[in-house]
């Protein structure tokens, strides 16, 4: 039961953690009008959120050798309150990116000493555990662009949903912190004491996961930030392309519980493939379709594939490490994958700006995704895969 009410708490710091995230997305186009910037310049502030993310996970991977994984849990809960209330009291468009920037780190620091925390609390359960665990952060995608609505709609001040993240964050991390004093926590992590000689060792099946999962995620922070833009230019109201995104994230509840259980089941590398070759199919039928009805069934195909991948990778990779290198592979390739993503926005942004059509762009990356996947599958079936 300790643990359980451990697993309850972390779940609520990572609801507030993604919600930082993803928070940017929703009030773009507020952001937009406040500080008179352009598609680039709000695509790269979505980016900085989520480089902000990516930059300390490598220094992350070799605190954790050093110091416990729940202090570093409730470190980055820390970091969270501050960063958000600083993004809150922003006067500038560069002040906002150093917030947003501060914000990212905390949510870095988070999945990198979290994931494997959960992973060795419940080492039977381990693709359940990260369903549920990103099920809970999932939900802070659902209602990030309904907050952001609410509190402008209340308030007139969109800086309201920054003030919530941290007030609530700083409440949550002392609950963590008071239920981990109370729980026997797992010793599995501490033979991980070689940061370096950990990640080199494991560098294939980095390799592997990168070339599976890196390129489709890249596409995903691209669509999804810019999702609200892209379905008014097929013609739809500002309501209802907020709906739309929120019918997105919210497919991706169930995807994460699903996907997580699934990736307990089936051979790992064959259901990874298929879940990338899934999302590049249904991104490019989104392109082709127009009306109303079929543009929410698509986007709550979309949203519930892309989603099934998060756990689906964790858990490949969180269950195959040993534990005497598990914090630190996992931390390179979190780094090294959270920099790919980070860069999707900014770039789609570049595009865009330059005159490139929306739909135009997304169709190239879903052919370029399917091509992918395929090469992939006939070295997976070939056996020429590191891993």
């Amino acid at each position: 039961m300790s643990r359980a009410r451990l697993f309850a708490s972390l779940c609520g710091l990572v609801f507030l953690l993604n919600l930082a995230r993803i928070i940017f997305a929703p009030l773009l186009n507020v952001i937009i009008g406040e500080f008179a910037i352009g598609e680039a310049t709000a695509g790269l502030l979505v980016t900085l959120a989520w480089v902000g993310s990516a930059s300390p996970r490598l220094p992350t991977g070799w605190l954790l050798t050093k110091v416990p994984r729940h202090y570093v849990v409730l470190g980055s809960g820390s970091i969270l309150a501050v960063a958000s209330a600083f993004a809150a009291t922003a006067v500038s468009i560069r002040h906002l990116m150093v917030g947003a920037f501060l914000m990212g780190i905390a949510s870095g620091v988070y999945f990198v000493s979290a994931n494997p925390f959960l992973s060795e609390l419940f080492p039977n359960r381990v693709g359940r555990v990260m369903g549920i665990h990103g099920a809970a952060s999932q939900i802070a995608a659902v209602i990030a662009a309904p907050l952001v609505t609410i509190t402008v709609a209340i308030v007139a001040d969109w800086r309201l949903s920054l003030w919530l993240i941290a007030v609530v964050a700083a409440a949550v991390t002392v609950y963590t912190g008071l239920e981990a004093k109370r729980t026997e926590l797992p010793r599995a992590g501490e033979d991980d004491r070689n940061f370096v000689a950990g990640a080199l060792s494991e560098w294939r099946i980095i390799v592997t996961t990168l070339a599976i999962v890196g390129i489709a995620s890249f596409v995903w922070q691209g669509v999804f930030n810019f999702y609200e833009l892209y379905m008014q230019s097929k013609g739809h109201s500002d309501r209802m392309a907020g709906t739309m995104l929120t019918i997105v994230f919210a497919a991706g509840i169930p995807a994460f519980y699903f996907g997580g259980d699934l990736a307990d089941r089936l051979p790992r590398v064959p259901y990874l493939l298929g879940v990338v070759g899934a999302f590049s199919a249904t991104l490019l039928v989104l392109t082709a379709v127009e009306g109303l009805i079929a543009v929410i069934l698509v986007s709550g195909v979309l949203g519930f594939v892309i989603h099934a991948l998060f756990p689906a990778t964790d858990t490949f990779l969180l269950d195959t490490l040993p534990d005497s290198t598990r914090g630190s592979a996992y931390a390179v390739f979190s780094s090294m994958w959270m920099l790919t993503q980070a860069l999707g926005s900014f770039v789609l942004g570049l595009f865009i700006e330059g005159g490139y059509t929306y739909d135009l762009v997304f169709r190239t990356a879903a052919v370029f995704l399917a091509t992918l996947v395929v090469g992939l599958l006939l070295l997976e079936r070939a056996d020429r895969l590191p891993v």
